[in-house]
């Protein structure tokens, strides 16, 4: 017999902070916090610890729901189970990333990595971000809270992604077969992606070849979305006119890396939404899926376990 809805485990306790947070969350959508043996549900409370699940769900007798507490599931892909019914944190983090993408877009045209590694008075350069034709890859939930933000600049914005359902906000949304003919139009290339044994490696030297040499190539979805030695060669080359990495591969980026090098590359470390920043987002996430998970009715961030995201 199921355990009764409003039963739910919250575990690891690892991150103390995050595991009351999302406690508190829980008892205020009406659930009572149970150990995992009693529960329904599993809230997992340490995006840093998907090796543990194993161990904790051999004690779940009862579990048929598990919240991920992060958008990206790639760490997690091993325990996908088709027997549960899986969310994640898909969408929640979506506004702060976009104000990274928004924060590196006027960074990259005005030439502030070159400026801000200068030791005296640099030549003046740079270029408006007004009407400028932009590509991002992916049409989740970073592109749709990206589309609101972009749209007093005036671009020409192209979604690449899967399927070519429109986007409101977005110029034309077209499928990855045609990402080759969009990097060479565009001034700037922001990967959006969800990490998937398709998207690994999508921007190779190849693609990186196929973009302008006066463009920019952002990244805020994974690191393993580039190939980092070929970025390397691009950028050393100046086949592109830069990058600004919110992600890398490796991550954290090695002291001596290559990239740290670069006047062309600007890093920030995975900052595009940081614990401060996405702790209650998390936590409201959780507040509507308990409440919902307790009502029946459909939940918000559902895992496709054959897709893997």
């Amino acid at each position: 017999m199921p355990a009764a809805r409003n039963l739910v485990a919250v575990e690891p306790a690892t991150r103390p902070e995050m595991h009351q947070a999302i406690a508190r969350a829980v008892e205020e959508a009406g659930g009572t916090v149970v150990p995992i043996d009693e529960a329904s549900c599993l809230m997992f409370a340490d995006p840093m610890a998907a090796d543990a699940f194993p161990e904790l769900i051999a004690q779940a007798t009862n579990v048929e729901w598990v919240q991920l507490p992060y958008a990206g599931v790639e760490t997690f892909l091993r325990h996908l189970d088709p027997a549960y019914t899986w969310t994640c944190g898909k969408g929640v983090y979506a506004p702060p990333v976009a104000e990274w993408i928004m924060t590196a877009l006027l960074t990259a045209f005005r030439d502030i990595p070159t400026f801000a590694r200068a030791n005296r008075w640099p030549v003046q350069t740079g270029r408006n971000l007004l009407g400028s034709r932009l590509a991002i890859l992916g049409g989740g939930g970073i592109t749709e809270a990206f589309l609101p933000l972009i749209e007093p600049w005036g671009c020409d914005v192209t979604v690449v992604r899967r399927q070519a359902t429109a986007l409101p906000g977005a110029t034309r949304t077209v499928t990855t077969d045609e990402l080759d003919v969009v990097l060479a139009e565009v001034d700037a290339v922001i990967i959006a992606l969800a990490l998937t044994p398709e998207t690994i490696g999508i921007i190779d030297a190849d693609r990186l070849g196929s973009m302008r040499n006066d463009a920019w190539l952002l990244n805020v979805g994974r690191g393993g979305h580039v190939v980092t030695d070929d970025l390397v060669a691009a950028l050393r080359n100046n086949e592109i006119a830069g990058a600004v990495l919110d992600v890398t591969d490796p991550e954290p980026l090695p002291d001596g890396h290559p990239l740290w090098g670069l006047d062309n590359c600007l890093i920030t470390p995975h900052v595009g939404n940081t614990p401060a920043m996405g702790l209650p987002l998390i936590v409201d996430r959780i507040r509507e899926n308990v409440a919902r998970w307790i009502a029946g009715e459909p939940l918000i961030g559902p895992v496709d376990v054959e897709l893997g995201y």
